[in-house]
């Protein structure tokens, strides 16, 4: 079968591997749809993500979706041929984050494609995957295979926005309009946000908040440009860049919160420390994501203008031009790989 694997920086390769069989507890799942995320592109172009270095050849991909085939022994879940989208973690389920219910910063997860530990958890870039059966969701009704794509990468702005409080009525500043940062602007509209502000370098980038439902968008290298709010009461940092931070901090408003979403680089980053302290800001980190998977799948069965954030479909043998479009901002927004051929 076919799949994409990353050997280091600026080496993925498609390459032919042999079909998984689903042992104890395990589903084995066709591969239809799988996001470019932009930890994906990390590893390519940098060979880690964060603090994560790859240290061995992995299947890159974590937001997959597909049908199932057949389950290993003691497994059950949707009967064979149901469309599933496919939950990315497996939480140890008894270290103390997972027994205070914050399983999504569990110390010892499994996450499908991930470098966090070693060996790594391969991904699920390949036209067939074995996962734990708990981990499979059938898709609601009317819901295709295509959007559904999008489930955990809306997930990670769903967690992102509940991190924040409530934003229902309030003004929300979003920094980075990438695809997390334009599904962050979705979220915070699904959860009542009155006004949506968003941030980017690319004017292309700002094009796909607004189909997103941003109510404002500003060129972040302006600071002439008319759209900035004076005040915010929300931000959230969707572009990993300190100076997307350091705008987070000086507009959001005296006693107000402040989300950081976007991996910032390995080591230190500055940051407006002292307003924190003098504005009595509230700073809050936001990692990844739980239950939010199940009702990040409701929400785009119900709203079908998430279609037009998917900017591109292209072939899995194609893999590697594929990531080369993810990776220009100024010709994408999510870009999925389709192994419907993939043989």
């Amino acid at each position: 079968m076919l799949g994409c694997v990353i050997h280091g920086q600026d080496d993925l390769r498609v390459a032919q591997l042999p079909v998984p069989e689903p042992g104890p507890g395990q589903a084995l799942v066709a591969v239809r749809y799988g996001g470019v995320c932009g930890s994906d592109l990390h590893y390519w172009r940098h060979g880690g993500v964060g603090d994560f270095r790859l240290r061995e050849p992995m299947v890159l991909g974590h937001e997959v979706v597909g049908t199932v085939l057949e389950y290993g022994a003691g497994a059950s879940g949707p009967a064979p041929g149901t469309a599933v989208a496919v939950h990315p973690a497996t939480p140890c389920g008894v270290c103390p984050e997972c027994s205070a219910g914050r399983r999504n910063v569990c110390r010892d997860t499994r996450y499908l494609g991930s470098a966090a530990r070693f060996p790594h958890v391969q991904g699920g870039f390949a036209a067939r995957v074995v996962v734990p059966s708990e981990q499979l969701r059938a898709l609601p009704d009317g819901l295709e295979l295509r959007r559904a794509a999008l489930a955990e990468p809306l997930s990670v702005a769903l967690h992102a926005v509940r991190r924040a409080g409530d934003v229902a009525g309030r003004h929300v500043l979003v920094t980075g309009a990438g695809p997390i940062g334009c599904l962050v602007v979705a979220a915070a509209k699904a959860a009542g946000a009155a006004r949506v502000t968003v941030t980017d370098l690319l004017p292309e980038a700002l094009e796909y908040a607004r189909v997103a439902g941003a109510s404002t968008v500003v060129r972040a290298d302006d600071p002439d440009d008319a759209g900035w709010p004076d005040e915010v009461d929300v931000a959230i940092e969707a572009s990993g860049v300190a100076a997307g931070l350091d705008a987070c901090l000086r507009r959001v408003r005296r006693g107000g919160v402040v989300v950081q979403l976007g991996m910032l680089p390995p080591g230190q980053s500055p940051f407006a420390g002292n307003l924190v302290v003098s504005r009595e800001i509230e700073l809050r980190g936001a990692f990844r994501f739980d239950t939010e998977f199940d009702a990040a799948l409701e929400l785009l069965a119900v709203e079908p203008a998430f279609d037009g954030l998917v900017s591109a479909v292209v072939p899995a043998s194609e893999a590697e031009s594929a990531f080369a479009l993810a990776a220009d901002r100024t010709r994408s927004c999510k870009v999925l790989l389709d192994f419907a051929v993939a043989p």
